[in-house]
């Protein structure tokens, strides 16, 4: 099961954070159809956050068609956004995790290795 973490510095809503959280989730993996999320209440135990903040981000996550609320049961994974390329095992995660070893043995501080990928990032697409 997911757990939410919420940066409330990040100038990002917190019912958005919940989107991206399980989006990120889902593209990794680490949900699958038929998975379910976290209760609004088990989510505001953890976060201290509002549970209509829960409320919208699992209905926004609803109308993307990427979840399923089930009354009495919860709310469940509809379909996944994974990809072969991003498994755990995978060439390019392996690849990616070596390049992060290197930027850390470098000394680079984890907002320089973000910056840097978001560089990339921005070049590239």
């Amino acid at each position: 099961m997911i757990e939410f973490r919420i940066d409330r510095r990040s100038g990002v809503s917190t019912y958005l954070q919940l989107v991206h959280q399980v989006r990120h989730a889902l593209r990794l993996g680490l949900l699958a159809p038929g998975d379910r999320l976290p209760t609004a209440k088990e989510v505001v135990a953890a976060t201290a956050i509002n549970p209509n903040t829960v409320l919208k981000a699992y209905r926004e996550l609803e109308r993307e068609g990427l979840v399923e609320p089930r009354p009495g049961l919860g709310t469940f994974v509809r379909r996944s956004l994974a990809q072969p390329e991003l498994a755990s095992d995978g060439p390019l995660r392996t690849t990616l995790t070596e390049w992060v070893g290197q930027a850390v043995a470098a000394g680079l501080e984890r907002e320089d290795v973000e910056a840097l990928v978001k560089a990339v990032l921005d070049e590239r697409y």
